[in-house]
């Protein structure tokens, strides 16, 4: 059975903020019917910062501004990286090869979430939730 409640992955975030077009309709319609605000994992917080500072991505403010206005400004819950997720991660089939995207599993995992997300490599792992 899905989870109701949903953790979006880091360029869904993105896609959330900038361009909700690139979200599937699937993914608009979990958000939309969740009964609780999307969970966001801080590891993407950390996954922009390093893409804002390479110049691999464009913000229109500092990323620490960016991802605070973002939290508050879409009502998202950010869920920590925790040691039982972090470890976790690490414990996973050898899918993936993102650390990031590994937590954000692990994390799924341990809170029950679904995860929304296009990445087919996620979508590989065993008991996990995915939708796009």
């Amino acid at each position: 059975m899905r989870s109701e409640l949903v953790l979006l992955d880091t360029c869904a975030l993105l896609w959330l903020v900038a361009d909700q077009e690139q979200l599937s309709e699937a993914a608009r319609r979990k958000i939309a019917g969740s009964p609780a605000s999307p969970f966001v994992s801080a590891i993407s917080a950390f996954e922009i910062a390093v893409k804002s500072r390479r110049g691999a991505l464009v913000l229109p403010l500092p990323a620490a501004e960016w991802y605070e206005a973002v939290i508050k400004g879409h009502g998202l819950n950010e869920l920590a990286v925790d040691g039982r997720a972090a470890i976790r991660s690490t414990l996973l089939p050898p899918i993936h090869r993102d650390p990031a995207d590994r937590i954000i599993v692990a994390t799924a995992m341990d809170r029950g979430l679904t995860i929304l997300t296009p990445d087919p490599l996620i979508r590989a792992y065993p008991g996990v939730e995915v939708v796009w």
